[in-house]
C-alpha cells in the first residue's frame, strides 16, 4: 500500500496566485508566509468542500484547538512549522481565529446578499486577517502594517469576489450585498437569478468603486516604506489591479468569460517589483 505524503506548505502555496509574489521573499520570511497560506488553504478547503454543514464545523473547532495548543506551547506535530513561524515573527493568535470565523460565517450557511457590515466583517475575517499576520512577516511597523492589511486585504476580496461572481453562483454563494442589489432594482437573492439580471453591472459598481478606492489607500501605505519591504504586498495589489480593470473592461453581462491576468503581465509586475 502506497501512503501519500501530505502536501508541504511550499507546495501548497505553488498553487496560490501569490507564489510568485512570496517566492522572491528571504528563505525566513517565504518559509513562513508559505505556512500562513498553508493554514490559510486547508481551513478554506473546509469551507469549500460539500460535506455536511457539520461535520465542517467540527472540523474548524478542531482546528482552533490546534491554534489554542501552539500558543500554548504543544501544537500538533504537523504544525510544528507553523509555530516556528509564530514564534520567530510575533504572529497574533486572534488573527488565525478570525481567518476561521469568516471561514465558518461560509460553512453554517451559504452567504447571500449579506448586508454592507457583514461582507466587511467577512472580507476583515478572510482577507485582512491574513494580511495582518503577513505584515509581521515583511517587517512593517504595526500601526501602518495594520491599514495596510486593512485595506489591500479588502481590495483583493472584493476583487475575488467581482471576478468569481459565477463560480460562487454556481455553489450557492451571493456576495454582492444586499443594499447594492437593491438599488440596481435587483431584488431577488437567488445567486443564479441576480446572475441573469442585465442591472448586475450597475449592482456591482459600487464594488469596484469600494475596490479601487482600498487599493488606493493600500498603496499610499506602501509608498511611505522602502521596495525592499512592501515587494510582495506590492506585487499582490500590482497583480489584482489588473485583475480588476479587465473585469471592469469585460464588462457583467451573460455570459461572461473568465478573467485572469496573462503570465507574461504577471512577470513584468514581478520584475518591476523585484529589480527596478
Amino acid at each position: 500500500m502506497t501512503v501519500t505524503e501530505p502536501p508541504t506548505a511550499a507546495k501548497r502555496a505553488s498553487g496560490s496566485s501569490f507564489y510568485a509574489a512570496m517566492r522572491i521573499m528571504p528563505r525566513r520570511q517565504r518559509d513562513a508566509m508559505f505556512e500562513i497560506y498553508s493554514f490559510c488553504r486547508a481551513v478554506d478547503d473546509i469551507a469549500d468542500d460539500k460535506g455536511p454543514r457539520a461535520t465542517r464545523l467540527a472540523e474548524l473547532t478542531r482546528w482552533r484547538a490546534d491554534v489554542d495548543a501552539v500558543y500554548a506551547g504543544h501544537g500538533p506535530p504537523q504544525l510544528r512549522n507553523l509555530a516556528a513561524a509564530v514564534e520567530a515573527f510575533a504572529l497574533e493568535r486572534a488573527d488565525f481565529l478570525a481567518i476561521i470565523d469568516g471561514m465558518e460565517m461560509d460553512v453554517v450557511a451559504d452567504i447571500r446578499a449579506p448586508d454592507t457590515a457583514t461582507l466587511d466583517l467577512y472580507c476583515d475575517r478572510v482577507a485582512s486577517a491574513v494580511g495582518r499576520l503577513s505584515v509581521n512577516v515583511f517587517g512593517m511597523q504595526r500601526s501602518d502594517g495594520v491599514t495596510l492589511a486593512h485595506h489591500l486585504g479588502r481590495a483583493l476580496q472584493l476583487t475575488n469576489i467581482l471576478r468569481d461572481l459565477d463560480e460562487d453562483a454556481d455553489i450557492g454563494r451571493l456576495y454582492v450585498p444586499r443594499e447594492a442589489l437593491l438599488g440596481a432594482g435587483i431584488t431577488t437573492t437567488e445567486p443564479a437569478l441576480a446572475m441573469m439580471n442585465p442591472a448586475l453591472g450597475e449592482a456591482c459598481a459600487p464594488l469596484v468603486t469600494r475596490a479601487w478606492n482600498h487599493f488606493g489607500e493600500a498603496d499610499a501605505v506602501m509608498r511611505r516604506w522602502p521596495r525592499r519591504v512592501v515587494r510582495t504586498p506590492k506585487i499582490m495589489s500590482t497583480a489584482y489591479q489588473l485583475t480588476l480593470a479587465h473585469l471592469v473592461a469585460r464588462g457583467w453581462s451573460a455570459p461572461r468569460l473568465p478573467v485572469r491576468v496573462s503570465r507574461p503581465r504577471l512577470i513584468w509586475a514581478l520584475l518591476r517589483s523585484a529589480v527596478l
